[in-house]
């Protein structure tokens, strides 16, 4: 790695995250042959279809609950005994009959490889070591996200999970003329379309800036 240094009057940060895997070998051969980790884009090829969703915070039981709009069941594996997402989001997930949940329980492999797509997910009991299989067309993991914001640390202001942190309804930091966009700022919505729009938004407030700051 050569390392160059570039002078600039302004920087926009907008390295992004990347989704949290179990880390199995077996899942990284079936990503995106029925491994993903968003299920509103991918759910709509599993109509139908038995699924699996991993993790145990909102956006497990967000994804768990959509996904019931079009395939046949959802089982959603949590590893500990309790859900970590809000009294609502778990309640609406226990009441919907198309859920099944496997609390206490980890993944032990994704199956399927010989195939080339998802056929099921492997998990074991944390409580008896019991290990089951359950038939699945695709897995859906929904564990969390890392921002890569490692880069900046030291150098500008981040939020206690990581993130790069932005003045509400701007693309500012702490540090003038730095500024952030997309998923290394947004840990909500996480979305192609929001991420473009606070790039639209960094690249004004910089522009701005330069010209506040005369450094035409």
């Amino acid at each position: 790695g050569v390392e160059r240094a570039f002078k600039a009057k302004t920087v926009i940060a907008s390295t992004g995250a990347r989704a949290n895997y179990v880390g199995l070998e077996s899942e990284n051969q079936l990503k995106n042959k029925g491994v993903s980790a968003c299920a509103v884009c991918d759910g709509a090829f599993f109509r139908n279809q038995d699924v699996v969703v991993v993790g145990g915070g909102d956006t497990a039981m967000e994804e768990a609950n959509y996904l019931t709009g079009m395939c046949k069941s959802v089982t959603l594996v949590h590893r500990r005994d309790e859900f970590r997402a809000s009294m609502s989001m778990q309640e609406r997930v226990i009441k919907n009959p198309k859920i099944k949940i496997m609390y206490s329980h980890t993944v032990e492999e994704v199956l399927g490889v010989e195939e080339d797509h998802v056929t099921g997910v492997r998990v074991k009991s944390t409580k008896t070591g019991t290990v089951t299989d359950i038939p699945a067309a695709a897995m859906f993991v929904a564990i969390g996200h890392t921002p890569l914001a490692d880069l900046f640390k030291g150098q500008v202001d981040l939020l206690d999970n990581g993130y790069i942190k932005t003045v509400p309804g701007t693309t500012q930091t702490n540090v003038p003329g730095f500024f952030a966009a997309g998923d290394v700022q947004d840990f909500v919505f996480r979305q192609a379309v929001t991420a473009a729009g606070s790039g639209c938004m960094a690249a004004l407030e910089a522009e701005r800036w330069l010209a506040a700051n005369d450094a035409h």
